[in-house]
C-alpha cells in the first residue's frame, strides 16, 4: 500500500470502477458495494456518493459522517456480488465472510485487505442534499494505492486479476481495460 497525493487521489476513481464503502459507528461496522461513486473536485478532493437510505452503512456513515471507498480487484468479484447483495441488518457482513480488513489512518472505518486503492473520507455537511438524493459529498482525506497496480500516480495494472470491477447489473461485471495513450494533434 502506497500513499497517493490527495490532489492525485480523483484519479483512483475517475475510471468509474465499482467500489466498496466501508462504515463504523459505536463498535459497529458494515461493507456494502456501490457504484454511484464519482470524484467532482480535486482541492480539497471532493468525491459524490450514491448511499441509499434504507442501508445499514448509511445508518453507520450518517452517526459516525465517515467512511472508506475502497476498490476492489477481479479477485474479490465473488465478495463484491456478495456484500452487494446483502444487508449489514441482516448479518454482520464483515464477521460472517472471510474478509481480511486493516486499520484505516484518520478514521474508525475498516479498509478491505486486496484492494486496488483506498480513500479515506470525511462527510461534508450537506445534509438536505443527502436526505433528497442520498447523495453524500465527501472529502477525502488520505488515499492509498496497491504498489502492484499504481505506478507514476496512475494505474498500471500487471495482469487481469489486479484490474478494477465496473458493474453491468445482475452480478454481471467488466474489468477496466485496455490502456491506450492519445497525443495531442494542436
Amino acid at each position: 500500500m502506497i500513499e497517493v497525493p490527495l490532489a492525485k487521489s480523483y484519479r483512483l476513481l475517475n475510471h468509474g470502477p465499482t467500489t466498496l464503502v466501508t462504515s463504523a459507528h459505536a463498535g459497529r461496522a458494515n461493507v456494502m458495494a456501490a457504484q454511484w461513486v464519482m470524484p467532482i473536485d480535486f482541492d480539497p478532493p471532493i468525491v459524490a456518493v450514491v448511499i441509499d437510505r434504507k442501508t445499514f452503512t448509511r445508518t453507520l456513515v450518517e452517526q459516525s459522517r465517515t467512511l472508506a471507498l475502497n476498490v476492489p480487484t477481479r479477485a474479490q468479484i465473488d465478495l463484491t456480488e456478495t456484500v452487494g447483495n446483502t444487508s449489514g441488518a441482516d448479518v454482520d457482513k464483515l464477521a460472517a465472510l472471510p474478509i481480511a480488513t486493516t486499520k484505516a489512518t484518520t478514521i474508525d472505518a475498516p479498509l478491505i485487505a486486496g484492494c486496488a486503492a483506498w480513500l479515506e473520507c470525511r462527510c461534508l455537511d450537506q445534509r438536505a442534499l443527502e436526505a433528497a438524493h442520498d447523495l453524500f459529498l465527501v472529502e477525502v482525506v488520505a488515499a492509498f494505492a496497491d504498489e502492484a497496480s499504481w505506478r507514476n500516480n496512475r494505474w498500471d495494472f500487471p495482469d487481469d486479476d489486479h484490474r478494477t470491477l465496473h458493474h453491468y447489473g445482475a452480478g454481471v461485471f467488466a474489468l477496466t481495460g485496455e490502456t491506450v495513450r492519445g497525443k495531442r494533434v494542436l
